[in-house]
């Protein structure tokens, strides 16, 4: 068995992640975890929310995760989250044709269009890989779930969020409010997503329904600095950049994150200080440095949003390089679309320390020619949408696009027909702009999958699973070494004093000690504690190390102290006592 197949056997049989509805059958695409696994789980999101989010002083929230049709519109999921799909003409089957491509070692990307896809299986003569029939020609598939709000008399169209970050944008100003005004505000969300896969076959790497991390820092688009970035200037990153990859080149360089902003490897300084913690984040969940890559998303690869993403990637032992965290520069695209589809004004005012000189551009609506194209009522509501638009953008697209467009209820282009655009310089105090935005996103499951993978090893033929202290499922196993002669007593006592101080714990009084030794080891448990008869006599027990199988003698009362000092890594585990 492959290290996926010795991962997923141990997962079933200890219960930390497997197939959701086994006793049906199953549906590719959907997993559960069990005691250990969402233990695990919970310890890398709580992790991951000590590190970017209350370090950095930033806020979370928890939104819904079934949206109205509106919030898609205005985000262009519905017009966007699409992948590509073909169907097997003889036996029906379907395929994600980027990922068919891919696993013929046939080169291309999920940003292709359905004809450079059709292009590509007729040139290299592609059929059907089960049955070998002729595949018919590809098409979008998008992938949000939808569904139905309300009952007959009053529903609409909702679909489950296929990301997290649209609450984000829609709570923005209630959120910029409540934070005192302040710029950059890193507003994150942990939850439920759901997309609609065409075909995953890929195990935890690819599910319908996942926990997904993202994190959108609201910043002034005339600062991007983030005074934090002093303290990791010189952490290396190892970059695959979209210019290598274009000159067909797979090389990673190491470079610094005062290098990478200094060459404009990474043109923005927000996202080069979160990709960097993402990558100091990755190692203290066991995964090496050098088995990560920060990969520059080229041009047809980007979503719509973004002007620069970079995926972070881990080599797993199955699929090699796979993304578990992207990190998107997505300019000011979701609060300016949902602004103009809401009409609500997301602007934010800054107040400049001395008055200064600008431009102040006016559009002035030809109300007359208004009227005469759309008609009374709807011109109304146009220039309700205008007095809310950043005035910047819609000059600016007059003048590049010869239109602005204006979304949502009352879809219209507008041009020079319609509005005057009017400079001049003025004296300003402040400045009115819609926040630009960051986002790292992170695939929790995918994470906790990799942590795993780099976890698991054999030892003297026993499975070895190494998780770090401080994310481990159970933090210790208590032992009473027989049944018997007051063992069960002092044990007892041991394992109600850890619980009572907010440790993990199992009693495990069955079979013989280095059976339970061997179990503890397959679930990671970094210590166990075995009370024999020593213990009656002085009331110490036995510390025995997960990552070295070293053991230690250790007084009772001093147990919740050290153990303690041990999971904040203030000690080792050789400090826990006497070394036997």
């Amino acid at each position: 068995m492959d290290l996926y197949n010795q991962l997923s056997e141990l997962g079933r049989r200890r219960a930390i992640f497997y197939p959701a509805f086994e006793i049906y059958g199953g549906v590719s695409g959907f997993n559960n975890y069990g005691p250990i696994g969402s233990l695990l789980k919970q310890n890398i999101e709580q992790k991951w929310r000590q590190r970017f989010v209350y370090r950095e002083g930033m806020v979370e929230l928890e939104t819904t995760i079934t949206m109205p049709e509106q919030v898609f519109l205005a985000s262009g999921h519905v017009a966007h989250f699409t992948d590509i799909m073909t169907r097997c003409s003889q036996c029906g089957k379907v395929f994600r044709v980027d990922l068919l491509l891919n696993d013929l070692k046939i080169k291309s990307s999920e940003g292709l269009a359905p004809q450079a896809f059709d292009a590509l299986i007729a040139k290299h003569g592609v059929n059907c890989p089960d049955c070998k029939g002729k595949l018919l020609p590809s098409e979008p598939f998008n992938l949000m779930f939808q569904t139905q709000i309300g009952s007959l008399d009053t529903k609409q169209i909702g679909y489950g969020r296929p990301e997290a970050g649209q609450g984000q944008f829609l709570d923005f100003k209630r959120l910029y409010a409540a934070a005192r005004e302040k710029l950059p505000l890193g507003i994150a969300q942990i939850g439920r997503c759901v997309r609609n896969e065409i075909a995953p076959r890929k195990g935890p790497i690819r599910l319908r329904e996942f926990t997904i991390i993202d994190y959108e820092i609201f910043f002034d688009p005339k600062d991007h600095s983030y005074p934090a970035i002093k303290l990791i200037q010189d952490q290396r990153l190892r970059i695959l950049s979209a210019s290598e990859q274009l000159a067909g080149s797979d090389t990673v360089k190491e470079v610094t994150v005062r290098d990478a902003l200094a060459e404009n490897v990474v043109g923005n300084e927000i996202l080069c200080y979160f990709m960097a913690i993402a990558v100091t984040f990755l190692e203290e969940l066991g995964i090496p440095f050098d088995k990560q890559r920060l990969r520059e998303q080229l041009p047809d690869e980007k979503a719509h949003y973004s002007e620069q993403t970079f995926d972070q990637e881990v080599w797993l032992d199955r699929w090699g390089w796979t993304e578990v965290s992207g990190h998107a520069y997505r300019t000011d695209y979701d609060l300016r679309n949902h602004m103009t589809h809401s009409g609500e004004d997301l602007r934010v005012y800054k107040t400049f320390e001395t008055p200064q000189n600008t431009i102040q551009i006016t559009v002035k609506p030809i109300k007359e020619s208004l009227i005469e194209d759309f008609g009374n009522r709807k011109a109304d509501q146009i220039l309700l949408l205008l007095s809310k638009s950043d005035l910047t953008i819609v000059a600016r697209e007059l003048q590049t696009k010869g239109f602005y467009e204006l979304t949502g209820r009352y879809p219209v282009k507008l041009t020079a027909t319609h509005l005057r655009i009017e400079e001049k310089r003025v004296e300003a105090t402040g400045w009115y702009f819609i926040p630009h935005v960051v986002e790292p996103s992170f695939g929790i499951d995918r994470i906790v999958y990799a942590t795993l993978e780099y976890a698991y090893s054999r030892k003297k033929k026993r499975i070895h699973l190494a998780l770090p202290r401080d994310i481990a499922p159970i933090k210790a196993m208590i032992y009473p070494l027989v049944s018997r002669d007051g063992l069960p007593d002092i044990a007892t006592h041991v394992y109600r004093s850890l619980l009572d101080e907010g440790f993990v714990v199992r009693y495990d009084s069955s079979g013989s000690i280095g059976r339970r030794y061997a179990r503890a080891d397959e679930i990671g448990v970094p210590i166990c504690i075995t009370i024999d008869y020593q213990s009656v006599e002085d009331n110490t027990v036995t510390l025995r190390d997960l990552y070295t199988w070293t053991q230690v003698r250790t007084a009772v009362p001093d147990l919740v102290d050290l153990l303690q000092k041990y999971y904040r890594k203030k000690c080792e585990f050789t400090d826990l006592g006497e070394l036997l």
